[in-house]
């Protein structure tokens, strides 16, 4: 057996090929191991303010998913198989406490998730819940079945100040679900606690313009507690902590009473709620419409609170606007 010339220059150039095509696949072999080294955490959070706290934390580094989606009531939200399934795939849930989003613990038991749990709230100091004058209309009742979630309110997120936590804890939740990360989540953690900062600053701000006799405001249901304290307003709901039970005769003439001795400004729609409450406490009294506020839920990208933070902006704007005139 013999080479000729032309023989011998192409297995030159095939093993010139060869040995390029080895280069090459060395080269990528790294960046394969770092795509499969950062494949994105998989997160599922209960309900859309958590969900949007943890897309701010954990960026390009996380998949976040929530089961009760923009708009939606938490309160009177019932878990379905295909959430069983999403919960299941989750590397990390994220959880209210303090009541709010009870239908997680069932729905992670029934579903065999692995997951770790973060709960938002771990470590604030929560309000306790407010006096019902007897008539229990917080979390305490539900399709006549009695569920008792503490005494505490949940609806912590209406604080910065308490979202501030909820940060640091999907921080902490994120990092020990992806080690090789803790860089970029402190580093997305901490510019957004600087940008929660500045916005209670600027809302700071624009409620100091509300005259002392006109800081009283109706909602639906005691959901803006935290907002309240925080600024030094005052926004009253016709029923309890939740949306489920509609308000009893006793609450409305409760809260009608307390709007006409103070001459409350402004009753506000909410958009997890029905509007005819509203409507109907804004006649009784004769306070008017002062627009929506967003409590309990974001809207989708469309609406006016995409985020949280255009949500907490939008709110003070609104309420603003109505009681200050």
């Amino acid at each position: 057996m013999f080479c000729t010339d032309d023989m011998k220059q192409n297995n030159i150039h095939i093993s010139r090929r060869l040995a390029l095509g080895l280069m090459l696949a060395g080269a990528m072999m790294p960046g394969l191991a770092l795509a499969q080294a950062q494949k994105p955490v998989q997160v599922v959070a209960s309900f859309s303010i958590l969900a949007d706290l943890a897309k701010q934390v954990g960026g390009d580094r996380a998949n976040v998913v929530s089961l009760v989606g923009p708009n939606a009531d938490t309160h009177v939200y019932r878990a379905t198989p295909q959430d069983a399934k999403i919960v299941k795939g989750a590397d990390l849930l994220i959880v209210n406490g303090l009541g709010f989003d009870r239908f997680m613990p069932r729905l992670v038991k029934s579903s065999g998730s692995k997951a770790r749990v973060v709960t938002a709230s771990n470590g604030l100091n929560p309000l306790e819940k407010p006096e019902s004058g007897g008539h229990d209309h917080g979390h305490g009742h539900a399709h006549g079945h009695a569920h008792d979630h503490g005494k505490h309110d949940p609806h912590a997120w209406q604080s910065i100040d308490a979202v501030k936590i909820y940060v640091g804890n999907i921080r902490d939740g994120l990092i020990a679900a992806d080690k090789e990360g803790e860089a970029v989540f402190r580093a997305n953690a901490e510019k957004y606690l600087a940008e929660l900062d500045k916005a209670k600053t600027e809302i700071a701000g624009l409620l100091a313009s509300i005259p002392k006799d006109n800081r009283l405001g109706i909602v639906n249901h005691d959901s803006f507690r935290y907002f309240t304290r925080d600024f030094g307003i005052r926004i009253e709901g016709a029923r309890g902590l939740s949306t489920e039970a509609e308000p009893s005769a006793q609450d409305i003439a409760r809260i009608v009473r307390a709007a006409r001795e103070r001459k409350a400004k402004a009753v506000f729609l909410e958009n997890v709620a029905d509007p005819r409450i509203a409507e109907q406490l804004a006649k009784e009294t004769g306070a008017r419409l002062g627009g929506t506020l967003y409590s309990d839920a974001l809207t989708d990208e469309k609406g006016p609170a995409p985020t949280y933070l255009a949500l907490i902006r939008h709110n003070a704007k609104t309420i603003a606007e109505a009681l200050r005139d």
